[in-house]
């Protein structure tokens, strides 16, 4: 409900990857009015990334907003913004979502959706991120093509690491909608 996320999100240091995309984008908008600490927009697509920072400079909740150009699957470059930045909750929205090409270019859906969020999960636990927010899809139950099992290994991943870290794991299966 609205006060759990009110607690969830205010005051923190919230990082979205995949930040320009159609997911990412419509959570950074909806995030921004919980009012954290500051936001970290993580997007490789720098046109993205530009679209989105332009229609946040209209907003007047005095959130500051960071603008970053990373590719999730660079490990050093999200360290480094780890690092810096140090968020405290994660909304991991960047992954290749789209059926049919990634039957194509499985080898892409395999390192961008599943070596990116292990590599971003092992990044929260080792700098103490709160929470970690995967954001997955229904195509990972009992998947019947690349982009589905590739969202599932990374949900079973995080899974794994849970046990032992001190990171709060969250999965969130969307379902395919428009608008």
């Amino acid at each position: 409900d609205d006060e759990n996320l009110h607690d969830f999100l205010t005051d923190k240091t919230v990082m979205v990857t995949g930040a320009g995309g159609s997911i990412g984008s419509e959570l950074v908008r909806q995030i921004i009015s919980y009012r954290p600490k500051s936001l970290l927009l993580v997007e490789r697509a720098e046109f993205l990334l530009f679209n989105i920072t332009r229609e946040l400079s209209t907003d007047t909740s005095g959130v500051a907003h960071f603008p970053l150009i990373a590719d999730v699957c660079d490990e050093p470059r999200m360290r480094e913004i780890f690092e810096r930045y140090k968020p405290e909750v994660i909304f991991h929205a960047a992954a290749h979502k789209h059926v049919p090409l990634m039957e194509t270019n499985s080898c892409e859906a395999i390192k961008n959706n599943i070596f990116a969020t292990r590599s971003l999960g092992n990044l929260a636990g080792e700098f103490g991120v709160d929470d970690f927010v995967l954001i997955s899809t229904d195509k990972a139950v009992r998947p019947t093509n690349v982009m589905g099992a590739t969202k599932l290994v990374a949900e079973q991943y995080l899974h794994s690491v849970a046990t032992h870290s001190k990171t709060r794991f969250i999965t969130v299966r969307f379902g395919n909608v428009l608008n």
